[in-house]
C-alpha cells in the first residue's frame, strides 16, 4: 500500500486498527498495527481506495473494490480516548418510565421524601416526550440528554425559565431540573450506592464504620455534583450511614428545610462550616474546641453539627451565601462558624485538577477535621482516628476503580492542570 493509500486509510479508520498482508509487519500508526490483529473481530475486505465518509458512522462508508485485490483487517481499536460516557439509553421508539419512587429515590443516598419539584421536573420531561416524536436519550458526564430531544427539551425549558418572576424560583427549577435529568439518566447505569458504573462498582471495597454519635455530617451538595462518578461526598454516607452523613441538595427546599429544623434545634453554637472564611482570619479546629469541656459534661443530646459544602470552588461561594441568607432568618445573623482544616493534597489529586494542591476533596476535608479533634483531649477516647482512616480507605478505593475505568477506556490517569477546579 502506497504512503498515500495509507493515509487515506487511516483518515477514514480512526476508531479501528487495519492490517495489511501486503505490507511489511510493521506500524502504521501508534493504533494500527498489521496483520494479525490481537482482537478476535475481524472483517475482510478486498479494496483498492477508501471514500472517505460523510456523515457516516465508522464501518458504514463505501468501498470499492479492484483487481488489484488489497485484503485488509478491521478490529475495533480497546485504546479509543473518549471524554465521555457512551450513550446511556440509546433512542429507540420505547418511552421511559418518568416516574421515581420513594425507594430509588432514598437509594441514591438520601433520607428525605421525593421533593415536589424534582417529581413536577421528572413529569414535564415525561409530558414533553409524549407530545413530541423525540424519545429520551442521556449521555456523558452526569447523564445529559442528548439527541433530538435535546433540542426540544432546551426551547421549552428556556421558556419555562424566562417566565419563572422570581429569582428563588428559577433557582429552584434549575435545581429540581437538574436532578430529575440525572436521575432519569443514570438509572440502570449507574450503582445507586456507590455512582459508578454499574461495570466498575466498588460497593464491596468500601467497610462502613460507625461515626461517633455526637457528630453529624451534612453534605450540601450542588445539583451539578449530584451523582458524579468521581464526587468523594457519597462516600462519607457509603461510611458511616444516610444518618451520620446526611445529603442536602442545595436548592431543593425540602432538604434545605430538614437541615435548618436541625440546626435551629442545635442552636448556633453547634453548627460549623468547612470552608474558609474570606472576611476574618480563619480558626482552626483547635481554635474552636480546645478551652471546650469534655463533652462528656455536655448534654448527652447535643450534637456537633458540620456542614461540608461539596460542589466545585467556583459554586461553592453562591452556596456558602446562601446558608449565610439562611443563618440570618433562623439566628437573625449571617455569622456561621467557619472552621479550616489543614489538609494534604488529597489522592483524588491525581486524576482531578485542582486550583491549588491546598484545596482538597470533601471526603479528604472531613477526614482531616476527625483526625484533628482525635489530637484534643476531650475527644481522644473516641476513636476518632479509626474513623478517619475508614473515609481515606474509601477514597483510595474510589481513585483505583476510576483509575482502572480510566485505563480500560483509553483515557489519561495524569492529572492536568486547569484552571477551574473542585472541592468535591
Amino acid at each position: 500500500i502506497s504512503r498515500k493509500e495509507s493515509s487515506r486509510i487511516l483518515r477514514f479508520s480512526k476508531p479501528y486498527r487495519i492490517f495489511s498482508m501486503l505490507t511489511p509487519l510493521r506500524p502504521l500508526h501508534k493504533k494500527c498495527f498489521l496483520y494479525p490483529p490481537p482482537s478476535p473481530f475481524i472483517v475482510t475486505f478486498t479494496v483498492c481506495s477508501f471514500q472517505p465518509p460523510m456523515k457516516m458512522n465508522p464501518g458504514t462508508s463505501r468501498i470499492r473494490s479492484s483487481s488489484n485485490g488489497y485484503l485488509a483487517f478491521f478490529s475495533r481499536s480497546r485504546t479509543i480516548s473518549s471524554s465521555v460516557s457512551p450513550t446511556r439509553r440509546k433512542q429507540t421508539r420505547t418511552p421511559i418510565d418518568g416516574t421515581i419512587t420513594l425507594q430509588e429515590w432514598q437509594g441514591w443516598g438520601t433520607t428525605s421524601s421525593v421533593p415536589a419539584m424534582v417529581s413536577d421536573a421528572m413529569d414535564y420531561l415525561k409530558a414533553l416526550e409524549r407530545d413530541t416524536d423525540a424519545f429520551m436519550s442521556f449521555g456523558g458526564n452526569g447523564g445529559r440528554l442528548m439527541g433530538e430531544f435535546k433540542v426540544e427539551e432546551d426551547k421549552k425549558h428556556r421558556a419555562t425559565y424566562k417566565a419563572l418572576g422570581e429569582s428563588e424560583m428559577k433557582f429552584q427549577f434549575f435545581s429540581a431540573r437538574q436532578i430529575a435529568c440525572r436521575l432519569l439518566g443514570s438509572r440502570g447505569y449507574l450503582c445507586q450506592k456507590c455512582w459508578l458504573a454499574l461495570d466498575d462498582c466498588m460497593c464491596s471495597k468500601v467497610k462502613p464504620c460507625p461515626l461517633w454519635r455526637r457528630i453529624r455530617f451534612w453534605v450540601y451538595m450542588h445539583p451539578k455534583d449530584f451523582l458524579r462518578q468521581n464526587n468523594t461526598g457519597k462516600l462519607l454516607w457509603q461510611v458511616f450511614g444516610v444518618q451520620a452523613a446526611t445529603l442536602c441538595l442545595f436548592g431543593i427546599v425540602e432538604h434545605e428545610d430538614i437541615m435548618w429544623n436541625e440546626f435551629k434545634t442545635a442552636g448556633r453554637s453547634k453548627v460549623w462550616c468547612l470552608y474558609p472564611n474570606k472576611s476574618g482570619e480563619p480558626k482552626s479546629v483547635q481554635d474552636y474546641f480546645s478551652s471546650d469541656a469534655s463533652p462528656t459534661t455536655a448534654s448527652q443530646d447535643d450534637i456537633l453539627n458540620f456542614i461540608l459544602i461539596d460542589g466545585t470552588w467556583n459554586n461553592s461561594g453562591a452556596m456558602f451565601k446562601r446558608l449565610k441568607d439562611r443563618a440570618k432568618l433562623v439566628w437573625e445573623s449571617d455569622d456561621i462558624s467557619c472552621v479550616s482544616v489543614a489538609t494534604g493534597a488529597s489522592v483524588m489529586h491525581k486524576l482531578r485538577p485542582q486550583p491549588s494542591w491546598d484545596r482538597t476533596c470533601t471526603a479528604a476535608a472531613a477526614a482531616g477535621l476527625l483526625s484533628e479533634l482525635q489530637v484534643l483531649p476531650q475527644f481522644s477516647s473516641y476513636c476518632l482516628d479509626k474513623q478517619s482512616e475508614a473515609v481515606e480507605d474509601a477514597l483510595h478505593a474510589l481513585l483505583e476503580a476510576l483509575t482502572t475505568r480510566r485505563v480500560r477506556m483509553g483515557r489519561s490517569i495524569t492529572r492536568k492542570m486547569r484552571n477551574c477546579s473542585s472541592i468535591c
